[in-house]
């Protein structure tokens, strides 16, 4: 419990503090006449109101198990993710509509008023990132992408402002814009694949089915393992099914078999497992096979 409030409280710091800067971007905006920095304060409201669905869909996923939803409301928080991953998608597709045209005509912007902006806008998306990029669910990992993107772009910001402190070359910030800009599409597009392949039930990245296999087959007593499915609900919880032929005798002990099996799959970052013991002249299942 004291772990799901933990992802709550993340979530929420990264909203006040997202919410925070949008409001002072706008006005750094209009007082540096940086259609830079407006532009990315329109980037950063949209990120506030995926933060905002984020920390409520999160709230919600801890609901329990009911009669309707038997695996409980976990993948709230999923959909939450994806949600994430396509407002950063269309948000780094805007910035890019905005910042080829300055390739061909710069514009002035002020060079002091964006640095002063780009160290105020790292303090406080960085805070934001440092406080979410521990965490393990998929929501935290896009919400973490999402502070990310904002951290380097006011990196690029200010490296931006300074050259064109000093050398008055407008044409410095798009280049820059355009280049961290392709790098978090980068990033997010790895994420929303991720969240797609757990959607669809995908066996999670990180497990390997034929390992599982060996190791319930080196389990004294296993004959034969078949119709395992591996899945996850939200990226952390990590759900195992199967049949497992074991040898005749050994049905009549079966509590203790399947606490060895469950102790294996255990080892395998398995947290949820239903097992079906057969015997060798019993098979049911899509992949049935008599042994």
């Amino acid at each position: 419990m004291q772990e799901h409030h933990s992802k709550q409280d993340n979530i929420k710091i990264a909203v006040l503090l997202n919410v925070s800067f949008t409001i002072l971007e706008v006005i750094g905006g209009l007082w540096s006449n940086s259609l830079t920095i407006l532009s990315d304060a329109l980037h950063d409201f949209g990120d506030s109101v995926t933060l905002i669905s984020s920390w409520i869909l999160e709230k919600k996923s801890q609901k329990k198990p009911d009669a309707k939803y038997t695996f409980g409301y976990q993948r709230l928080s999923l959909l939450s993710a994806l949600l994430s991953s396509m407002i950063l998608i269309g948000g780094s597709v805007f910035i890019l509509l905005q910042t080829i045209p300055r390739l061909q005509n710069p514009e002035h912007v002020n060079s002091q008023g964006m640095i002063l902006m780009a160290v105020v806008g790292i303090i406080f998306n960085g805070a934001g990132f440092l406080k979410l990029k521990k965490g393990s669910n998929m929501n935290e990992k896009v919400l973490s992408w999402h502070l990310l993107e904002d951290v380097l772009g006011w990196v690029v910001v200010l490296l931006g402002g300074t050259l064109i402190f000093f050398w008055d070359n407008h044409v410095i910030d798009p280049i820059m814009t355009i280049g961290f800009t392709i790098f978090i599409l980068w990033g997010v597009t790895k994420n929303l694949k991720e969240v797609i392949n757990i959607f669809f039930q995908a066996t999670p990245s990180n497990i390997s089915v034929d390992h599982i296999k060996e190791g319930l087959l080196a389990i004294k007593g296993v004959l034969r393992v078949h119709d395992v499915h591996v899945w996850s609900l939200e990226g952390e919880t990590n759900i195992f099914t199967g049949h497992i032929v074991i040898e005749e005798n050994l049905l009549d002990n079966s509590d203790r078999m399947k606490k060895e099996i469950k102790e294996e799959l255990k080892k395998h970052q398995i947290k949820h497992s239903t097992i079906e013991l057969e015997s060798k002249y019993f098979c049911s299942g899509i992949e049935c096979k008599q042994v």
